[in-house]
Formats: structure tokens, C-alpha cells, sequence
């Protein structure tokens, strides 16, 4: 599935709906793909019949992240998240937050890591004011890029 622009993912959506699919949006920096990239993103599939993934583009992930992130391009992040079994759209944003994507699909579930809860997703309003709902999905944070960073900055290079 190649990564779509935000028009293609609104006509890709609008497809689905009128065949009677329902939506899932994760999103994410998915700065050195890992496995709980990948757990998560399984569980969200799970969510709907169909899985968008919303990857933050590099301005939002330097500012997110801090200095020296992101390590891989947003295009390349993008492509990688695109090419995992359960993913059916891939789009990359430029906002701080998926507030506005969400205002324009409307995906029935909103999923979000185990590093949040209900109550902390920062976009959870918003999906509820349209009537969708929040899902936390995932394995428990035992990984995180910051710490493959660390450990690769402290380790060096084999």
C-alpha cells in the first residue's frame, strides 16, 4: 500500500464507509521501527475493518522528540509503516497533533499506545464530540526508540 495524500486518504475512507467498513486511526512518530511499533499497530488493526496510520512529519517529530530526531525521514518512516501486514492507508501529518485528521475521517476508533490512558489521550474530546471512541491498544511500553537511540549512541557501532 503506498503512502497516500491527505486527498487520496479522504476518497480511500469515503470508499470504505459507503461499502459499510468501519475506520481505525493510530498514529505516531515510528521513528526505528520496533516490535512494539508493530504490536500496537496489530492491535489497532484489530479495532475496525480498516487501519489508517498517521505518521508525524519531521518538523512535528524534531519538536515532539527533540534534537537529533528523527532519525529516519518522515517518507521513509512513512513507506516502512506502509509495508506492515494490517496496515491499509499510511498518510503523513504535519500538525503537533491528529486533531484535524480526525475531524475530516472521523474514524469510528481513535487508537492510541499503552503510554496513555483514556483519560490522557490529548485528542480524546474531540473524538468523543463526533461520537467515536478511544482505544488504548498494545503490548505494555516495555520499548521505545529513545531507548534504542540511547543504547545505540552508548554501544556505537559493531
Amino acid at each position: 500500500m503506498p503512502v497516500l495524500s491527505f486527498a487520496d486518504l479522504s476518497a480511500a475512507v469515503a470508499r470504505d464507509r459507503a461499502a459499510g467498513r468501519t475506520i481505525a486511526l493510530a498514529n505516531g512518530g515510528f521513528d526505528l521501527l520496533h516490535v512494539g511499533h508493530v504490536r500496537y499497530l496489530r492491535a489497532a488493526a484489530a479495532q475496525a475493518d480498516r487501519l489508517v496510520v498517521a505518521v508525524n512529519d519531521d518538523r512535528s517529530m524534531a519538536k515532539l522528540k527533540g534534537p537529533g530526531r528523527p532519525v529516519i525521514p518522515a517518507a521513509d518512516r512513512a513507506e516502512l509503516v506502509a509495508a506492515l501486514r494490517g496496515v491499509d492507508y499510511v498518510v503523513v501529518f504535519d500538525d503537533d497533533t491528529v486533531e484535524s485528521l480526525l475531524l475530516a475521517i472521523r474514524p469510528e476508533v481513535h487508537c492510541k499506545g499503552t503510554d496513555y490512558t483514556a483519560d490522557t489521550v490529548p485528542e480524546r474530546e474531540v473524538v468523543r464530540a463526533y461520537g467515536g471512541r478511544t482505544a488504548i491498544v498494545g503490548d505494555p511500553k516495555d520499548h521505545s526508540t529513545r531507548d534504542l537511540v540511547a543504547r545505540l549512541s552508548r554501544d556505537g557501532p559493531d
